[in-house]
């Protein structure tokens, strides 16, 4: 047995006494001594004033960073700290909650705070504890005393002002340099918080004075959650895929309020509160949301019969893109720690849950078009994860240098760099590149042949298609880059023109293009770039007039318009590249002369549905198609 073991005995045991552990252990109440601990004592006295306006007792906080930048002052409307004599401690309330851990109106059976996110009695101590200085100021039943403390104890005693106007409560704190490594607070970061809590509470004013450079912000929202979520929206850079958001709020008893929409972002961002308090750490309210959502969309999909071949959806597939603002009061909550970052009360999870779910599949009923957005966005979520997974897999099965992009030496670029009159023809094959070459604007109108028909890119990896050529050219040609890579500011070409032949092979090709942007590049799509041309099919010439016609309806419109003894003469385009350059480029190139249709996405499910049974593995699809539709291309001229 050690002399050191022996030595141990009672007169080792330290007992900390007042706000000493604190002082001694400031990581266990405000999680650290870097300003983001430094910042938690503005929100530690900022959420006792909101605890005021949630109990209907003020309706005004002001926030005042001073002079300096080193101090910080809360002020609120509400009742004011009672300053009486305590009867048991024989000390002014004032004193004792500012003093002593574990004190305050918020525990037991008090009625005075229905509603609080103060709940630990720990916070005004703390922020007094780790003061050099602090100054507490109350308005209270027609007289304004004060009391200054320095690190957690108090230096004066009751000082009366005078009478006071109105009631309420300031707190002025100092914060000790002994403790934080820097005790300069960031207006940024005060100035973002408050703005969050405005939302939160959209019946409350929020004023802060930033007197560093001379500025005050009214940071007053009374939009509330719905405005805070758009402005999340926003701030995202990422738009949302529908136009409304689904918003729910209750007003009665314990309060609820959830705003949330899908967007383009594969992101998830999910903000939850708690009595107005940020749980960036979740809980199980937070748990209930994302349970209620996940079961809303699967029982729609279930009870429209949306099925989709070969992916299975996850919880993760579901809430890709979402934003999403969560606020919940609770009348007794169950922090984790005292910095409240998470909720752990076990019957939130559930009371959210049927909270959400019911009324977010009664919307999706009601708002069909959103709804088929929704599950559109979620079914393309599901396929990017598997060809990502895919694409993984694929990587470990090829060294790095197994293969190499070619340049695309046959592009025949334009002259301008201006994105907005630059345009890409994509044609197929070199005779019709050669046509288009030599019949286009060299100044504004590239063109990049493609041999042959492409690869079908439906269902494969990533790594897989970009190992053909063709889309590896063509990726290169546009300067975007592709999949997680894309990125939209590299884009070269404003238009994105695919010039195939007016017959079945052409139509197939664009089919097989459009695919691949829809499946890897889908914001060209989304941003109005990618567009089909209409060349002609055949020329009908009537004496010295000629016309075009796109295809065999186009053809009987014009020959149902000419006159009784019209003696047309009809010729057929085998391909674009027999057609005489100067005769693409009148009908087809020139601005002027041109019909272009600009591809765009009314459904993300129906267009990810019409290219699964058009160009996936499965040929059932197909099978049924050409059935359900044989009688009608047998009674029409066949393109064989």
């Amino acid at each position: 047995m050690s002399t050191a073991s022996s030595s141990y005995s009672a007169k080792d045991i330290t007992v900390l006494e007042g706000l000493e552990p604190v002082r001694k252990r400031p990581s266990m109440y405000i999680g650290g001594v870097d300003p983001k601990g430094l910042h938690h004592l503005v929100w530690e006295i900022v959420d006792n004033a909101v605890d005021e306006y949630l109990n209907g007792f003020a309706d005004t906080i002001t926030v005042t960073l001073h002079k300096g930048g080193e101090a910080v002052s809360v002020q609120d409307n509400g009742r004011g700290i009672p300053v009486d004599i305590h009867p048991k401690h024989k000390k002014p309330a004032l004193e004792l909650i500012l003093t002593t851990l574990h004190s305050g109106a918020k525990f037991g059976d008090s009625q005075n705070y229905i509603h609080s996110g103060g709940l630990h009695g720990v916070g005004s101590s703390v922020v007094n504890a780790l003061s050099k200085k602090l100054v507490a100021t109350v308005r209270r039943d027609g007289k304004e005393v004060m009391q200054t403390f320095k690190r957690g104890k108090a230096e004066t005693g009751l000082e009366k002002n005078g009478p006071a106007r109105g009631h309420g409560t300031t707190i002025y704190f100092e914060p000790d340099h002994e403790i934080f490594r820097s005790t300069q607070f960031d207006p940024v970061w005060i100035r973002s918080h408050l703005e969050d809590m405005s939302y939160i509470h959209n019946g409350l004013k929020i004023v802060f004075e930033n007197e560093t450079t001379r500025e005050t912000f009214d940071l007053t929202h009374p939009g509330g959650i719905p405005e805070f979520l758009a402005k999340l929206i926003l701030d995202s850079q990422k738009p949302a895929i529908t136009e409304s958001p689904f918003s729910l709020s209750r007003k009665e008893g314990d309060k609820m309020e959830v705003a949330l929409q899908w967007t383009e972002s594969t992101d998830e961002t999910l903000r939850s509160y708690v009595n107005g308090i940020r749980t960036a750490a979740g809980g199980t309210h937070e748990a209930g949301l994302k349970n209620g959502i996940g079961k809303a969309i699967r029982n729609f999909m279930e009870t429209h019969e949306i099925k989709v071949k070969g992916i299975t959806i996850t919880a993760e597939d579901i809430r890709e893109g979402i934003v999403g603002i969560l606020s919940v009061f609770v009348r007794d909550p169950m922090f984790q720690g005292q910095t409240k970052e998470k909720l752990n009360n076990p019957d939130m999870l559930a009371i959210v849950d049927n909270f959400v779910r019911p009324a977010m599949e009664a919307w999706l009923n009601a708002n069909k078009t959103a709804a088929d957005q929704i599950v559109g966005r979620i079914v393309l979520a599901a396929r990017a994860r598997l060809a990502s997974r895919e694409a993984a897999s694929e990587v470990k099965r090829k060294s790095a240098t197994s293969r190499r992009l070619n340049l695309p030496g046959k592009l025949s670029d334009c002259k301008s760099t201006n994105l907005d009159d630059s345009e890409l023809f994509i044609v197929e094959g070199d005779s019709a590149g050669g046509s288009a070459k030599q019949g286009r604007n060299s100044k504004t109108q590239a063109v990049l042949p493609l041999r042959g028909k492409i690869l079908n890119s439906e269902g494969l990896p990533l790594s897989r298609v970009m190992g053909n050529a063709e889309l590896s050219d063509l990726v290169t040609a546009l300067g975007t880059g592709v999949g997680d890579k894309f990125d939209l500011a590299g884009l070269r070409y404003g238009k994105i023109i695919l010039l195939m032949d007016a017959d079945a092979d052409g139509h197939h090709i664009s089919t097989l293009l459009l695919g691949f942007f829809f499946r890897h590049m889908p914001e060209l799509i989304r941003k109005g770039h990618i567009f089909l041309a209409q060349p002609p099919l055949y020329r009908v010439d009537v004496g010295k007039e000629t016309f075009w016609a796109r295809d065999d309806a186009h053809k009987e419109e014009i020959l149902a318009g000419l006159r009784a003894n019209a003696k047309p003469e009809i010729s057929r385009f085998k391909g674009l590249g027999e057609m005489d350059p100067s005769v693409l480029a009148m009908t087809t190139l020139e601005v002027k002369n041109r019909i272009l249709l600009k591809v765009e996405i009314d459904s993300n499910l129906e267009t990810d549905k019409t290219f699964v049974d058009l160009l996936g593995k499965d040929s059932t699809p197909r099978f049924i198609f050409i059935m359900e539709h044989a009688a009608r291309a047998v009674a029409e001229d066949l393109d064989i």
